[in-house]
């Protein structure tokens, strides 16, 4: 007698099978999956890429019962992603996330916010999986601005990458949208980098006066009002691209702390993290990740 077919449901990421008949976890995983390895196939479980009923399962022997769903998720970070608030998850592994957060969002805890913080929700977000599970801060970006952030899941991850930052990381790129029309087209600031008692930042040009920071941009497109620019950091100094801007006599949309004197035209800061190039801190493979340019971005600066 031939068995009885399950229902199959598959999207861009995840397939969802209805369990018909009693069976085994990887047993009912190698049938639905034919043309995956067993090894594939195990990697996959292992990994807590499978749910029984909205419940990460990860035991092979796992006893099936008609009337159960499976779902397969055909990306780590998909899972319970639906409980993040302000960022996405870009990239997950056994040793780094990457997320694309959110203007709006701070990364870590501050006296005032606790809670809704980049930090505290992925730390949750991996707690699901196993209690034990931890996740550690390699970098910030500012509350206000938005794009790529990088994480580690061990503490001697984050070590080894903020102790080789610069010899890991062999690309960082912003875009800005800046006040006015920047006739220059591109261009090179070096400045050191002071903090007055009440945190701000502000330039020197005094050899050794603070901290050296340097910064190339690219004009991309501009109108009267506006310009994009393309900004890669060779240093990574707190608030740089921001004091940069407003001594190129071009201010962040939106950073009254920095020079902006106009109306905020966006509603957020015009400062996004585009793109991160970096060796794996494990494999050593050269890897890159993006987050779309913000479409107000593009639009006002047209």
């Amino acid at each position: 007698m031939p068995k009885k077919k399950s229902n199959f449901r598959q999207d861009a990421k995840s397939i969802i099978v209805q369990v018909k008949e009693p069976d085994e976890l990887l047993s009912f995983l190698f049938k639905v999956m034919p043309n995956r390895s067993r090894n594939s196939v195990k990697s996959i479980l292992g990994r807590g890429q499978v749910m029984i009923d909205d419940t990460i399962e990860k035991q092979f022997n796992y006893k099936l019962k008609p009337g159960q769903t499976v779902t397969i998720l055909k990306n780590k970070a998909a899972i319970k992603q639906d409980a993040l608030i302000g960022l996405q998850i870009l990239y997950e592994d056994d040793d780094i996330l990457v997320i694309n957060k959110e203007a709006g969002l701070l990364s870590i805890a501050t006296e005032k916010e606790k809670r809704h913080t980049a930090l505290h929700q992925l730390m949750k977000y991996v707690k699901r999986e196993n209690p034990d599970n931890r996740i550690f801060i390699v970098h910030r970006l500012d509350k206000d601005t938005s794009g790529i952030m990088l994480f580690a899941k061990s503490n001697d991850v984050k070590r080894k990458l903020q102790d080789n930052w610069k010899t890991m990381v062999k690309e960082r790129t912003y875009v800005a949208l800046v006040e006015g029309k920047v006739s220059k087209k591109e261009g090179y600031i070096t400045s050191w980098l002071r903090e007055t008692k009440t945190h701000v930042m502000y330039s020197s040009q005094t050899p050794n006066d603070g901290l050296l920071a340097k910064t190339r941009y690219k004009f991309i497109q501009g109108n009267a009002d506006f310009s994009l620019l393309e900004v890669n950091l060779e240093t990574g100094r707190k608030n740089q691209i921001r004091v940069h801007m407003q001594d190129l006599g071009h201010p962040v949309v939106g950073d009254k702390k920095y020079g902006s004197k106009e109306r905020n035209a966006i509603g957020r800061l015009g400062l996004h993290a585009k793109l991160l190039a970096m060796h794996h801190p494990t494999t050593n493979k050269l890897m890159t990740f993006e987050a779309d340019v913000p479409a107000s971005f593009i639009k006002k600066s047209k």
